[in-house]
């Protein structure tokens, strides 16, 4: 076994040891050199979709469809369960404009202000419109309101763990599962490698705009969300622009590292936890370590 395989048999033991089935790939922008683990296998998306749809939307307002200084009438989210953000826990009706929904849905992960934007670009022209700029292997089949309606929001805080063990329990062999939202047929979802191709579509020359771009890149690096991939590919000389996505069991994140010196990594980690708990902080960790891991194999080449 080469170096590589070595590698990648102990990364997946690694993945395993802690509980995790990992897909990930990890791309070298200038060289298009990669590494990764079951990269073409499909994932329900969660909050990933939002990138999606921050593109779709930013290409809209090039295009002079919308303007983003419209301001729209939000109703409150009004969720009170743990982990929705912004707008999805207000209790009283907003009036934000269609850019600062953007914000507030790519950087602050707000649910509530992504299905104002998915009003505007229905989930299947947001598919449309990555077809069109060449980004395929993403599918978008619905909003976000359908992700606070899972078995987590049936139970209370003491027995979320049994939300998390439907999860991992009632999936089948083809992908399909009793829970709607991680069903692949009914799901929006997507790759570690079509990911990773959005990624190097917004960060090198593509079909998409210079523009919508820059705008896209501009709101991943604004992330708020930190806790995952961040705190092993942040530094003085490293810039890291992201987008995590959380659902029962699913913890996944896609970025871009930029190093000082130049180079350029895609990175995209989307797993499923098979320790029927919510709160696994040891996970989100082992998702950085492994992910970094096959960067520095990389930046090493």
């Amino acid at each position: 076994m080469n170096t590589e395989g070595r590698l990648l048999s102990d990364m997946r033991r690694q993945l395993g040891d802690g509980g995790l089935h990992g897909c990930l790939l990890v791309r070298d922008l200038h060289t298009g050199e990669e590494l990764g683990i079951d990269p073409d296998t499909q994932l329900p998306a969660a909050s990933l979709v939002k990138v999606p749809l921050a593109l779709a939307t930013a290409e809209r307002i090039r295009r002079g469809e919308l303007d983003g200084a419209t301001m729209l009438d939000v109703p409150p989210g009004r969720i009170t369960t743990p982990g929705p953000t912004g707008l999805s826990r207000f209790r009283h009706p907003s009036r934000i404009a269609i850019d600062d929904l953007l914000y507030l849905s790519t950087c602050v992960s707000d649910g509530t202000a992504a299905d104002a934007l998915f009003d505007l670009t229905p989930p299947g022209q947001v598919t449309d419109i990555l077809h069109e700029l060449g980004v395929r292997g993403l599918t978008v089949r619905h909003g976000m309101l359908e992700l606070s309606d899972t078995p987590a929001e049936r139970f209370d805080a003491a027995q979320a763990h049994l939300a998390h063990a439907l999860a991992i329990d009632a999936g089948t062999g083809g992908r399909g599962h009793r829970v709607p939202q991680l069903d692949t047929t009914r799901a929006n979802t997507g790759s570690a490698r079509a990911y990773v191709e959005l990624l190097q579509a917004l960060w090198t020359p593509s079909a998409i705009h210079p523009e919508v771009a820059g705008r896209v890149r501009g709101l991943m690096g604004n992330n708020v969300l930190r806790h995952r991939l961040a705190p092993d590919f942040s530094s003085d000389a490293t810039t890291w622009s992201s987008k995590t996505g959380t659902l029962l069991n699913l913890r996944h994140e896609i970025g871009v590292v930029e190093h000082s010196d130049g180079q350029t990594f895609a990175i995209a980690v989307l797993t499923e936890s098979l320790v029927p708990a919510g709160t696994q902080p040891g996970a989100d960790a082992l998702m950085a370590q492994v992910a970094r891991g096959l960067r520095d194999h990389l930046r090493q080449l």
